[in-house]
């Protein structure tokens, strides 16, 4: 089973628990249907705006051995608020620059 370590919004963190992705994670469902059911090995916030915490707490993962990283859908999609980050596709893709060749990377969990 793969592991995957899951980057969250750091402002959307006191209103939502993350079970969500713990859920879709274990069970393989919406952004996990390519890599089948998955642990969760982490999970982190990008430390806030403009989420330049995301790089090295991506490093952190792969270095303890996740095979994904999946930035919650809180980021891209602004779930549950409807307020995607301002910041999600240069975090993204700083993370894909840094990690990319290391991990697969998911950009939406639900």
């Amino acid at each position: 089973m793969k592991k995957v370590g899951i980057i969250r919004c750091q402002q959307t963190e006191d209103m939502c628990p993350g079970t969500t992705d713990f859920i879709v994670a274990s069970k393989g469902k919406l952004a996990f249907e390519g890599t089948g059911p998955v642990e969760v090995s982490g999970f982190v916030t990008c430390g806030g705006c403009p989420g330049k915490k995301a790089v090295p707490r991506a490093e952190v993962l792969v270095d303890r051995g996740v095979d994904v990283i999946a930035f919650a859908s809180c980021i891209k999609k602004g779930n549950p608020i409807g307020f995607p980050c301002p910041h999600a596709e240069e975090m993204i893709n700083a993370v894909k620059k840094r990690v990319g060749d290391k991990c697969e990377i998911l950009d939406w969990t639900h």
